[in-house]
């Protein structure tokens, strides 16, 4: 039975509705609050540190705030420590002058963000600085763009997410970001930057996921135009 294209996306794609941009980017969401615990990993597994001792030291403090990430990423235990072990929060602020304080700022700003503390997500990317990683790089500003959705804050919203889309030109991150730019956009009532955006997709990245659903996006804005 075909699917007509007005029941593909509900009201739930506004990001502004009651659920707030949770519903249509659930997908979206778990990956950038959860799985960028595994892509911080595979970033430390491929990029070998040559740190001074105290850097030495902070990483090596790491690995515990990692494991309860990984084991609940909603425990404060990785953002806090749990007595024996520091959490982001102290690894941040204590050697913020080293890579793992940087990498501990990228954790944080994503619990921050699962854990609805939006501002203090916000407090948190900010702060990271960009290594060259063509996965973790776009996915901070992409997180910035999250949380300035959620505070309704669009213009800063569309700001990150273009930049997230811009940082890397692969079909893993920039596809998503140009998404969630289009359905801010949408909310924004600017069909026709929504349409770019849907459209950039399905011509530059597609192989992507998104780029399987985009039509009907794409449908939905240039009726609204």
């Amino acid at each position: 039975m075909a699917i007509n294209q007005k029941d593909t996306i509900t009201h739930s794609d506004k990001p502004g509705n009651t659920s707030k941009f949770v519903q249509e980017n659930k997908k979206s969401l778990a990956f950038i609050g959860g799985a960028i615990v595994a892509l911080v990993l595979l970033y430390f597994g491929y990029q070998k540190f040559y740190l001074a001792p105290r850097a030495e030291k902070a990483s090596n403090e790491m690995f515990k705030a990692e494991e309860y990430v990984a084991i609940d990423s909603l425990s404060d235990r990785a953002i806090k420590g749990d007595g024996s072990y520091p959490g982001f929060e102290k690894i941040a602020e204590e050697y913020s002058s080293t890579k793992s304080a940087n990498l501990a700022n990228a954790y944080l700003g994503g619990l921050y963000l699962q854990k609805g503390q939006y501002q203090k997500a916000i407090d948190a990317l900010g702060t990271y600085s960009s290594t060259g990683s063509p996965v973790i790089d776009p996915l901070v500003l992409g997180m910035l763009g999250d949380a300035y959705t959620e505070l309704k804050d669009y213009d800063q919203a569309i700001t990150y997410y273009k930049k997230a889309a811009d940082k890397s030109d692969n079909s893993f991150t920039a596809p998503l970001f140009l998404k969630k730019m289009g359905l801010v956009y949408e909310e924004q009532k600017d069909y026709e930057s929504a349409a770019k955006a849907y459209n950039k997709i399905k011509e530059n990245y597609p192989t992507s996921y998104e780029a399987a659903v985009v039509d009907a996006y794409i449908a939905r804005a240039e009726a609204r135009k």
